[in-house]
């Protein structure tokens, strides 16, 4: 016995939607992935626009937050944007140029 069904495509295409949409969250890249990844010495020597050498002095300085495991050092992306933020310098006055030069 064959049993054939036409499925209208608004039907269709409101069942593709709901299938989505419960797989959004499973597709989703991980946090990991992306605002809270962990870096590897290479990747944060990238991220910064560094070189390597540098990311390795400034851990010997005890200067950037990182971590070990076993003997590899790691840098989670979270800590890392947050310590770029305190290495900013504020802008001193709106008004003022650097070098006299006026507007």
């Amino acid at each position: 016995m064959k049993i054939e069904l036409e499925i209208p495509d608004s039907v269709s295409q409101a069942i593709a939607d709901a299938v989505v949409a419960r797989l959004r969250p499973l597709l989703a890249p991980s946090k990991r992935e992306g605002e809270d990844a962990i870096l590897t010495p290479d990747q944060l020597a990238g991220y910064l626009s560094i070189k390597k050498q540098r990311v390795y002095e400034a851990v010997s300085l005890k200067t950037i937050p990182y971590f070990k495991v076993g003997k590899s050092l790691r840098f989670r992306r979270s800590a890392i944007d947050k310590w770029i933020e305190s290495q900013s310098i504020p802008v001193a006055s709106t008004r003022a140029w650097p070098l006299g030069i006026s507007k």
